[in-house]
């Protein structure tokens, strides 16, 4: 039988994601060093592992509350008050979700009708895009350039705003830039996004992860609390993306539709997740500044390091990922990503699967030990050097 009769119009013109595919090949070889997917290298804090363990040994293994438990959102609202100066009600205002992906994926499904225009400033996380066209809505990419340290800014949203235009993706940190928008650029993008009415989803997953300046939160911003759904999770600034658990915090009015999707798909995050979190949460923000300094000093050695090698790279203001420039190369950036991985065995992602603004560049995670970082410098070094020799050999016949 021939099933693509069957298949959604919608899903079979979605393309498989990039960084998965560049995983999954590199995984197939011996000796690879990794610096494509997303992931702290960090191990869960042993205490937020207790904590799990603990909640399995007292039988909580039951369904919690479709919006998770009391005490994690109550937790939640306090941290969010606490440290990003937002004030979320845990009773109406917070869910508890499946990783932050899934609250991205309610959020983008309660507010899109079909149609609606949904602006991405691009390179972008891959999944804005297809998600925004599993709920009906046609993605608008931004493109936004190094010349502008990969920042969104007002004017661009401005240029790109039509009648159909209903929601705008914002993330900060960037993946796959590491590019922050400060608080001045922010006020500026709040104003457009006043302007015309439209919604914002903030996807804040990286905010622990700021090295440069202290992080603002889009829902801090004067008037836009009421406008925006923020997103955000556990997995980078605790270290725990396996456990699968992220949140939303927004208006009632916009959570309680989120929370009706969430109940029909999901019924509820996993509870032994659930009671993890809610110890880190409670006591593992020392860990969390640890893992920061950390990824700090080897953005510093990993940004310098390209930059002397011949991959020209801003430096990133947070999360844990580097974009250099790979055009010099004359190659594309899926072949600079695919000829490295075979001849170096060194797997980068392509910046091309983030967005048709992201060719030229490839992304790099330097969530990896410093020996590790290391020896992917020095092969992508040697990589550059005989990439250089053969163009210089070309100009000569």
């Amino acid at each position: 039988m021939d099933c693509s009769r069957y298949i959604s119009h919608t899903v079979s013109s979605l393309k498989p994601s990039g960084i998965r595919k560049f995983f999954d090949l590199a995984a197939s070889m011996d000796g690879v060093i990794s610096l494509g997917v997303g992931e702290p290298d960090f191990v869960t804090s042993w205490n937020v592992r207790e904590a799990c363990i603990l909640s399995l040994e007292r039988g909580y293994t039951a369904y919690t509350a479709n919006a998770g438990l009391m005490e994690l959102r109550e937790e939640i609202s306090h941290y969010l008050a606490k440290k990003f100066h937002l004030s979320y009600s845990p009773d109406e205002e917070i869910l508890v979700t499946v990783g932050a992906s899934q609250a991205l994926d309610l959020a983008l499904r309660a507010i899109i009708n079909p149609g609606d225009e949904v602006l991405i400033a691009e390179p972008a996380f891959v999944a804005y895009g297809p998600l925004a066209a599993l709920a009906g809505g046609k993605p608008v990419p931004l493109s936004v350039t190094e010349s502008s340290g990969f920042r969104l800014t007002a004017e661009l949203i401005e240029k790109a705003v039509t009648r159909k235009t209903k929601a705008i993706v914002i993330c900060s940190p960037s993946n796959p830039t590491g590019s922050v928008i400060s608080k001045q650029e922010l006020e500026a993008i709040s104003k457009v996004i006043q302007k015309h009415d439209l919604i914002a989803i903030s996807d804040e997953i990286y905010a622990e992860l700021t090295y440069d300046q202290e992080y603002t939160s889009l829902g801090a911003i004067e008037s836009m609390r009421e406008r925006t759904i923020l997103i955000s999770g556990f997995s980078k600034g605790f270290a725990m993306t396996g456990w699968r658990i992220g949140y939303a915090a927004a208006p009632a009015g916009f959570l309680e539709h989120m929370l009706k999707i969430h109940q029909y798909a999901m019924m509820c995050a996993p509870t032994m997740s659930q009671y993890a979190a809610l110890e880190a949460i409670r006591n593992g923000n020392e860990e969390t500044e640890e893992m920061k300094k950390d990824y700090k000093r080897r953005r510093n050695y990993f940004v310098k390091s390209l930059n002397e090698i011949g991959l020209p790279c801003h430096m990133p203001g947070g999360a844990f990922y580097a974009f250099p420039s790979i055009k010099y190369t004359g190659l594309s950036s899926e072949e600079f990503a695919e000829e490295l991985l075979i001849e170096e065995k060194v797997a980068v992602v392509p910046g091309n699967v983030f967005g048709e603004s992201g060719e030229g560049y490839v992304r790099c995670s330097y969530a990896s030990s410093m020996s590790q970082l290391q020896e992917a410098l020095n092969r992508m070094d040697a990589f550059v050097k005989r990439r250089k020799n053969m163009r210089a050999r070309a100009v000569n016949q």
